[in-house]
């Protein structure tokens, strides 16, 4: 508790853990009906395609988000009716956005600013890039994804495990896949601001994969996802707080960890 009272002492600190709490929460919830679908990738796609944006916005002098937010929705739409369209399967269309994104971020960092610290937080993440717009933005998503869950709960059911169901039911799947299509991009780009390019995808992940060792239900799973994401950010927080490491590094692995508890757990259950 001291060292919480300690770290609370800090207003960036204060910042990136009530951004980072909010965030891991709509992550983890979007992240079950995401690995559901097939779709547990897209995070790693869409912020490559992040990347691209925020390199292209600090090469002309824009704002990071106001860029970032609009072209990662519109891939991360497009992505959606590539797949349902069967041209592409996911995993491959995946591969084709990510690879060209990251390569045309990539360029235009070496062409133009080089690799700055605004750049350098967006791919690999800090602890100090979480400003009080991104907290007051992170609380505005986390309203409507918790919103979006409690009160549209069967539906998305639904729209999870049986789109075909979902629509003989007159449940409107588009618009839920547009409406994930927003709230997951949304939550990749402030993920981002601490995470990192390279780690964000583990927060929609992990979750997800670690309740579904502990739950059947799909309420269940949800909740308990929820619960983890959470207590793994701010153990994470707390870890590198104290070892100085990453503070994406270290909630990754702190995921990772529960993760394979839980495996275990579930194995010898099994037994």
């Amino acid at each position: 508790m001291s060292v919480i009272g300690e770290m609370l002492s800090y207003p960036f600190l204060v910042r990136a853990l009530a951004g980072g709490v909010l965030v891991s929460l709509c992550a983890a919830l979007l992240g079950v009906s995401l690995v559901l679908k097939r779709y547990s990738m897209i995070g790693d796609g869409l912020s490559h395609v992040s990347f691209g944006a925020l390199s292209i916005a600090v090469a002309f002098g824009w704002s990071p988000l106001q860029v970032s937010i609009p072209v990662v929705v519109v891939a991360a739409f497009f992505l959606l009716r590539i797949t349902e369209n069967g041209k592409l399967n996911s995993d491959a269309a995946i591969a084709v956005i990510s690879a060209s994104a990251l390569a045309v971020g990539i360029t235009v960092t070496a062409l133009t600013t080089g690799m700055t610290t605004d750049v350098s937080s967006y791919m690999f993440g800090s602890i100090l890039a979480m400003s009080r717009e991104d907290v007051i933005l992170a609380a505005g998503l986390s309203v409507v994804v918790l919103f979006l869950f409690i009160f549209f709960y069967h539906k998305v059911f639904a729209v999870t495990f049986d789109e075909n169901f979902a629509r003989a039911t007159g449940v409107k799947v588009s618009w839920y896949h547009i409406l994930f299509a927003v709230l997951t991009a949304v939550t990749i780009v402030l993920g981002m601001r601490m995470m990192g390019a390279m780690l964000i995808s583990s927060l929609i992940i992990f979750p997800a994969l670690t309740a579904m060792r502990l739950f059947k239900s799909f309420r269940g799973v949800m909740i308990a996802a929820g619960a983890v994401a959470v207590v793994c950010f701010l153990a994470g927080m707390v870890i590198s707080y104290q070892a100085s490491t990453p503070a994406g590094a270290s909630v990754v692995l702190v995921n990772l960890a529960v993760f394979l508890v839980c495996a275990a757990v579930q194995r010898i259950r099994g037994r």
